[in-house]
């Protein structure tokens, strides 16, 4: 909270911030390809490793230190990427913890839990600062009017006095952002050698490879996980 009041982060969501995240997550699943997913949402990531990943002996207190210590510091290095006119004013700190599910299902309920906290926070503060940005109340105000409010009262809220749908914010800000391997192709440049007398030249050349993609949609149903069996791959 401090850190983006101090950086002056936009409310209720900053999509830089956001994207400069999923760069740090996707720094740190390049650094450790053993990682096979990874979700973020707010001011978290968190990655799952493969089954019979061997990755620093199984050390957890190295798998801790190695990822915190690696998103701090991309966090850090790409700033400049994403908010060229905000200068970093202090370093930013990331905690950590190593948790050891027994099953699947208990990972995936993990991971359905993450996004459903990132919906119901989302919606919250959604209302929260259009009843401050637009309606002028405090936050002391905003928080009373929506205190003991559901979901439905909050969507109304929105939609009959702010007219906003809230299925139609993007994706990114009510699903979060899934991280998991995929093919891509990537177009480059390649100088092309000629006979000595003639100039050089460069053409397209196009190469596959696996990087971590962001996605934003579902993880709680079943229709990702089938689409993706490879992710909790029992022989992982």
């Amino acid at each position: 909270m401090r850190f983006a009041e101090k950086h002056n982060f936009e409310k209720p969501n900053d999509s830089r911030a956001l994207r400069l995240m999923t760069k740090c997550a996707q720094t740190v699943m390049k650094e450790l390809e053993d990682i096979v997913i990874a979700y973020g949402q707010s001011d978290e990531y968190s990655f799952v490793f493969k089954r019979k990943s061997n990755w620093f002996k199984r050390r957890a207190s190295k798998f801790m230190t190695h990822v915190a210590s690696q998103f701090a510091s991309s966090y850090v290095f790409y700033w400049r990427d994403y908010f060229e006119d905000q200068p970093l004013l202090y370093p930013p700190g990331f905690d950590g913890r190593v948790v050891v599910y027994p099953t699947n299902q208990t990972l995936k309920d993990y991971l359905s839990w993450r996004q459903a906290d990132c919906h119901i926070n989302n919606l919250y503060n959604t209302v929260f600062w259009a009843l401050i940005q637009q309606s002028g109340l405090t936050p002391v105000q905003a928080q009373g009017r929506l205190q003991g409010t559901l979901a439905a009262d909050k969507n109304e809220i929105l939609f009959s006095e702010f007219n906003i749908n809230y299925n139609n914010e993007p994706l990114m800000y009510r699903k979060g952002t899934v991280l998991i391997w995929q093919k891509v192709n990537e177009v480059m440049t390649k100088e092309v050698k000629l006979p000595a007398e003639s100039k050089g030249q460069k053409m397209a050349v196009t190469r596959t490879r696996t990087k971590p993609v962001p996605f934003h949609c579902d993880i709680i149903g079943d229709a990702f996980w089938k689409e993706h069996p490879e992710i909790l791959d029992e022989d992982s």
